[in-house]
């Protein structure tokens, strides 16, 4: 939990049926997501998913890191029931986010960061 100061990517997703929130900062070298952190104002599913969310990240390539899935985190969890999918289930997307993030950061510096065709 927290978040990472001066982080290579960050992303805050809010979810589009309550008032779940969470963000994410990841500190990304040689293309690892070498340190990833999360803040998350949400219920105990939200809080469970990103903390999951994360662990499933760290030390990935962000190609690997950028598949990560609503369904994998929920798998990882055990049980999420489906109502709680869309609106605590946020952490992937902010992830993807983050990277996507990273990415335009990478650019804009004039560096040239992997693309990822799809998710």
């Amino acid at each position: 939990m927290g978040s990472i100061s001066n982080p290579s990517g960050r992303a805050l997703v809010r979810s589009p049926v309550d008032s779940d929130t969470v963000l994410i900062t990841l500190r990304i070298e040689n293309d690892i997501i070498s340190d990833v952190k999360f803040k998350c104002m949400g219920c105990a599913v939200a809080i469970a998913c990103s903390s999951i969310a994360t662990e499933m990240v760290l030390g990935k390539h962000v190609q690997e890191a950028y598949t990560i899935s609503k369904a994998a985190v929920a798998e990882a969890l055990g049980v999420i029931p489906e109502y709680k999918m869309l609106c605590s289930n946020l952490a992937p997307e902010a992830i993807r986010n983050a990277i996507d993030d990273w990415r335009f950061r990478r650019r804009a510096e004039g560096d040239r960061a992997p693309e990822v065709s799809s998710y």
